[in-house]
């Protein structure tokens, strides 16, 4: 059992918890996650190892409520158990010295972009990082953000904060600015903005990283759930990824994958 030693909310519907994991936490590294489950029996749920602290034994997992799963998960108050936290899965974010880079958030994917945008930091890159949401609500981990990069910009569907508009038009103006361009592009959050970007850089030669949500079960690339099409060739997500390179992948048969189950689970959403 894995004791749950807080739980805030961030946004709407969007949590997080922290937990102790004292054996997953000095093994993490950025990019990673776990499978996790609330009870004996329940749907496995990947979430992406957010931080950890390897000397007080925990690690911090963001959880978007969306599901009839992660609405059970987050509904654990502090001082309560989820029954099973495997990891950490999956392989690592591709860190290295790029020079400048542009790490890019929309909604909770920015939650998953932060470990990724520090370590990238950490290893000596000038970092700037874009976030975008619906509205100022949806707007997560500025100030965290700010603590790495050079600079935090915001961008907001209908102009409550930052610039009205998508997180492309940030992009776009970094990659025209030849003292501002990247040499690499982080990318992480739905998938029409994650396609979007590959396909903004595609053009400029920029190497771009996105990472990948497709369903998963078992983390461990023997069920074949998470199978995604990356230049032409199946790769499971789990053990491949999540992150691949943007201009490799293709977005339409994710996007198949993504609808899948969607009737059932809007008819597990309305049981709970």
């Amino acid at each position: 059992m894995y004791e749950v030693l807080s739980n805030d909310t961030l946004a709407p519907n969007l949590h997080r918890m922290v937990v102790r994991a004292p054996r997953i936490a000095p093994a993490r590294k950025a990019g990673q996650f776990v499978i996790v489950r609330c009870e004996a029996g329940d749907e496995r749920i990947p979430l992406t190892i957010g931080d950890a602290d390897p000397a007080a034994g925990t690690i911090t997992l963001f959880i978007q409520a969306i599901g009839a799963s992660t609405k059970k998960i987050v509904a654990v108050p502090p001082g309560g158990f989820l029954r099973d936290v495997a990891g950490p899965l999956g392989m690592a974010t591709e860190i290295e010295r790029w020079g400048r880079v542009a790490c890019i958030g929309g909604g909770v994917g920015t939650a998953v972009l932060f470990p990724m945008a520090r370590a990238l930091a950490e290893e000596g890159n000038e970092v700037t990082t874009i976030i975008g949401g619906r509205a100022e609500p949806y707007i997560i981990l500025a100030d965290e953000l700010a603590a790495f990069s050079k600079e935090v910009r915001v961008t907001t569907e209908d102009g409550s904060l930052g610039r009205k508009g998508f997180v492309t038009a940030e992009l776009k103006e970094m990659l025209d600015d030849p003292e501002r361009a990247p040499q690499a592009v982080f990318a992480v959050g739905p998938v029409p903005m994650m396609r979007a970007v590959a396909e903004m850089t595609r053009p400029y030669g920029v190497k771009t990283i996105v990472s990948l949500n497709p369903i998963m079960i078992d983390g461990t690339g023997m069920c074949g759930g998470c199978r995604v099409v990356v230049d032409g060739e199946a790769r499971f997500a789990c053990v491949d990824g999540p992150e691949f390179d943007g201009h490799a992948v293709d977005f339409a048969s994710l996007t198949d994958r993504l609808t899948m189950y969607r009737d059932h689970e809007e008819q597990c959403r309305l049981a709970v």
